[in-house]
């Protein structure tokens, strides 16, 4: 029986700039679907944020441009709270999708400096 399950996914960039934070982008929301068997047909929708240091693009503007199968599934965009001490440069994915996968299965991803927010759940 499928369910509605949330995947999350971070990663940070190195520069405010459109073309690396589209390839970032990319790559996390493409590890997302791959890690967890998901295709175009499961995705219920992705919300995105990004740190207020970030300005140059929406995260989501970018992944409908380079992942064609997001063509008609709602992104939304969102900014991160302003917290003291957060990680710097850092875009965050949530992921919603309908899924046979039980719960303790699904497979969070962490890129890049993001590893430091969940070690626990990062992996090679």
């Amino acid at each position: 029986m499928q369910s509605v399950r949330a995947f999350r996914g971070a990663t940070t960039v190195d520069a405010d700039e459109v073309g690396h934070i589209a390839e970032r982008v990319e790559a996390m929301v493409r590890a997302v679907l791959d890690r967890n068997g998901l295709d175009a047909d499961a995705l219920i929708s992705l919300l995105f944020s990004a740190t207020p240091d970030l300005h140059a693009t929406f995260p989501a503007t970018v992944a409908r441009a380079r992942i064609p199968e997001l063509a008609d599934v709602p992104l939304m965009n969102m900014a991160e709270l302003d917290i003291a001490g957060a990680l710097p440069r850092c875009i965050r994915v949530m992921v919603h999708a309908a899924t046979d996968l039980p719960r303790s299965a699904v497979q969070h991803v962490y890129l890049e400096g993001a590893v430091a927010l969940r070690p626990d759940l990062a992996r090679p």
